[in-house]
């Protein structure tokens, strides 16, 4: 989502975390002409803050990677800032998003990386990208595979590791549960949210291994870094709600900013979201 996503990420940078959440929502956000902006307070399209940013990247670039693959790139916030530490690199992001590629190409030329990074408007079902020396997923493990949650996970991590070469190192932005969600938290949650939709932490880890993986660093967003992401990924469109209540897009609106709210409310401390820093073994 890469970019969340995975909840209300529409990227892999991330994330919508719950899957079924990101085509919903990336639908009703592109709305047309003068209505509100879009996504303009996230810097990342996942629950992910600066300072974990910053250090995934410093060990992301420790590996000294030459290629970099995005898969659900988003506006690829993450893929450019590998780029800016590791000169030598070069990149490709890859997502269906129109709108998040061309906001990715205009950052890379503001930043001088438009030469090393090139933002593909593709399927990655199959793709024939790779393989890279590191890929980056973050929230759109959705985007390698056409199976139904949880069994995309297993077919994604099967992609991912076709995709990256041997030793290479993989950055998997993953939902999972924190803990089993109530019937009620289901309800309020996603449109037909499931407890078997997606796993535990150490059922995730697990199947990374299982699908050749070897675990460098696991680590999970906290209840600051979901708050952030939430709180930016509805902030544009709440202002301009409150100051443009009479205009022709305000109705549709305002119904989405609140069922948003009130799915964040019924999974808040329930769904988290883990970054796997893999190695290909």
């Amino acid at each position: 989502m890469s970019d969340v996503t995975s909840t209300s990420t529409d990227t892999s940078d991330g994330t919508d975390t719950s899957d079924r959440r990101e085509t919903a929502d990336r639908t009703e956000a592109a709305e047309p002409g003068d209505g509100p902006p879009r996504l303009t307070r996230l810097t990342f399209h996942n629950p992910l803050s600066e300072a974990r940013a910053d250090r995934i990247v410093r060990r992301l670039a420790g590996a000294g990677p030459r290629t970099v693959l995005d898969i659900g790139c988003g506006w690829g916030e993450l893929l450019l800032r590998v780029l800016a530490v590791v000169p030598e690199a070069r990149g490709v992001g890859v997502d269906v998003n129109a709108r998040d590629l061309a906001r990715g190409r205009r950052d890379a030329e503001a930043q001088g990386l438009a030469e090393r990074v090139e933002f593909v408007e593709e399927s990655a079902v199959g793709t024939g990208r790779g393989p890279a020396d590191l890929v980056l997923c973050l929230g759109a493990t959705q985007a390698l595979s056409g199976a139904e949650p949880p069994e995309h996970t297993v077919e994604a991590l099967r992609e991912l590791r076709r995709l990256v070469v041997d030793g290479g190192r993989v950055l998997l932005g993953e939902g999972f549960w924190q803990r089993p969600p109530t019937p009620a938290e289901l309800a309020g949650m996603w449109p037909e949210a499931r407890a078997d939709e997606h796993h535990d932490l150490a059922t995730l880890l697990d199947l990374a291994v299982a699908a050749g993986f070897r675990p460098e660093w696991t680590e999970t967003a906290n209840a600051d870094e979901w708050e952030e992401f939430e709180s930016g990924y509805q902030a544009d469109a709440e202002v301009w709600l409150a100051g443009h209540g009479d205009h022709p897009l305000a109705a549709a609106t305002r119904e989405r900013l609140d069922r948003h709210r009130a799915q964040w409310m019924s999974y808040r401390g329930v769904l988290g979201m883990a970054y796997l820093t893999l190695v290909a073994a």
